[in-house]
């Protein structure tokens, strides 16, 4: 991954304190819900200490992105009101500025990527705003935004860098400390920076002995290397199933604010969080977006690492069912309980049964089957069988394939 070479910080940046974000959490009293923990059985058992997930998924608009959104939008002078304000997202912020905007009466054009999911972008337009809908990626889009306010005079609500953005994500810390006050570690995902940064915030100011973690899909890490420089560096083509942290820069208000509190920048792998999501949906209930479910993929990856109790937030839970459907599909594959082989067999009546067969005896369930009569790899007596299998493990892959050579099958793939 190649990095470009950063500009230098601005010298004078806006700070956030824990009145800040108490003055936020008044604000939104009435307003964001005060969002269930619950108890992981399976997780405490990795982690050998309890953990606990703060369901952001089951906010209002389906993420922590209402908190930032209101407080920010609550805060303009009535002049910036007049003018409306104007959004770039793909999902989260677009939703969280559109019901900001419509509680509070301001008139609000949200941006979207021309390919953003059609539920995400049917409930900005549900909950008031007018949807735009411009490029291809969230870059060109941004631009689009930010072209539309210089242009109108509406007010560009940034997702991450600032200061009330960060204040109204900080009141998720708040919250965390009153429903698990023993926490020792707090396991946050990390794009732009703008929720991990009012969560340290909040908690380092009351309990400067929590360890607060952030994570990042590997694929999109711009903190590493920002954290090593000492300035936010940009990660050219960031590459993640899980948009709601896929943020090329951090942002400059934010990024101080984690260089300072933030004790670790872990990161996760594309099978690590397909796993994770797996697991919110079979064992905790949850629907969670890949970006929400990054905290339980860093656990699951090194669960000895973390101290408890441990609470681990599951930022968001808008997920595109069709993506839903490709991430649970590969996230079983990552877990050993998809099986897809090739191998050969001598093409004669019957033959397809017999195979079928053996795999019933060791009770693996067939999902597709692809039968190859003919083709120049192939020998005149022979066909090749593609199989895709729904196995119960790891361990139960290793009895199918040793059950199909001793039935006498190569298996050559």
């Amino acid at each position: 991954m190649s990095y470009r070479t950063p500009h230098s910080l601005p010298k004078s940046l806006p700070t956030v304190t824990l009145d800040d974000v108490r003055g936020a959490q008044k604000m939104l009293s009435g307003v964001a819900r005060m969002t269930a923990m619950e108890g992981s059985r399976y997780l405490s058992g990795l982690v050998g200490a309890p953990v606990h997930l703060k369901c952001e998924n089951l906010q209002r608009t389906g993420s922590f992105k209402l908190r930032g959104a209101y407080v920010r939008i609550a805060g303009l002078l009535p002049e910036e009101r007049a003018a409306g304000v104007v959004a770039a997202s793909a999902g989260n912020h677009a939703q969280g500025v559109a019901l900001a905007s419509s509680l509070l009466g301001v008139r609000s054009t949200v941006f979207m990527p021309a390919g953003a999911p059609l539920p995400k972008v049917a409930a900005t337009r549900d909950y008031g705003a007018e949807v735009r809908l411009h490029g291809q990626v969230v870059d060109e889009t941004l631009a689009a935004a930010q072209e539309y306010a210089d242009r109108t005079g509406a007010v560009f609500i940034h997702p991450f860098d600032h200061a009330d953005i960060i204040a109204g994500q900080g009141t998720v810390g708040l919250e965390v400390l009153e429903q698990c006050p023993e926490v020792r570690s707090l396991v946050v995902g990390i794009g732009g920076g703008g929720l991990a940064a009012g969560i340290a915030v909040a908690v380092k100011a009351l309990r400067p002995d929590v360890k607060v973690i952030g994570v990042q899909a590997a694929g999109a890490a711009a903190y590493p290397p920002s954290l090593a420089a000492g300035y936010p560096v940009s990660v050219e083509n960031p590459a993640t199933m899980a948009d709601g942290i896929k943020v090329g820069r951090p942002g400059d208000v934010p990024f101080r604010l984690v260089e300072d509190l933030i004790d670790d920048v872990v990161t996760v792998s594309e099978d690590e969080l397909s796993s994770a999501l797996l697991l919110c949906l079979e064992r905790a209930k949850m629907v969670v977006e890949p970006a929400g479910a990054s905290p339980v993929a860093a656990l699951m990856s090194d669960p000895k690492a973390f101290e408890g109790p441990v609470v681990a937030l599951l930022s968001g839970g808008n997920v595109d069912p069709l993506l839903m459907q490709r991430i649970l599909r590969h996230g079983m594959a990552a877990a050993g309980r998809y099986l897809s082989l090739r191998l050969r067999l001598t093409d004669r009546p019957g033959a397809l049964a017999t195979l079928l067969g053996v795999l019933s005896e060791v009770d693996a369930n067939v999902l597709d089957v692809s039968h190859v009569r003919t083709d120049p790899r192939l020998g005149l007596t022979e066909a090749e069988v593609e199989l895709h299998l729904e196995t119960k493990g790891p361990e139960h892959c290793v009895e199918v394939g040793t059950a199909l050579r001793a039935a006498g099958y190569t298996v050559i793939g």
